[in-house]
């Protein structure tokens, strides 16, 4: 946001009606690679029908409403709890052979360019 549009909504006292994913997160006081988690948890939903890929705006209303809800914040804090000790458990738990591009290698060893 640069700083004329600060100033505007400092003047007009009031957050804009849509966020992006990093002002959600503000909003919210979590990281912004937070928010994909909480959209596929279903406790999030970007407005209208973005593309995956595309830019996700979230109505600033909704998110204020849902920042002073205390159930709502367990839910959303249990949800981005249990990503990370999912995804933490699965580095854990690395088999003995993984795949680089494609192919099974022991850890610790690598492909040379003249086996491919």
């Amino acid at each position: 946001m640069n700083q004329e549009q600060h100033q505007f909504l400092r003047l007009l006292g009031r957050l804009p009606a849509r966020l992006t994913a990093e002002q959600a997160a503000w909003v919210l006081n979590c990281q912004p690679h937070d928010i994909p988690t909480l959209i596929n948890a279903r406790l999030l939903k970007p407005l209208g029908n973005p593309t995956p890929c595309g830019v996700k705006y979230f109505a600033a209303s909704e998110l204020v409403a849902l920042a002073d809800d205390r159930t709502w914040l367990a839910k959303a804090t249990n949800a981005i709890n249990q990503y990370w000790q999912r995804k933490n458990a699965i580095k854990k738990h690395l088999p003995v052979n993984v795949l680089q591009n494609g192919h099974n290698v022991a850890v610790g060893e690598s492909i040379s360019a003249g086996a491919l």
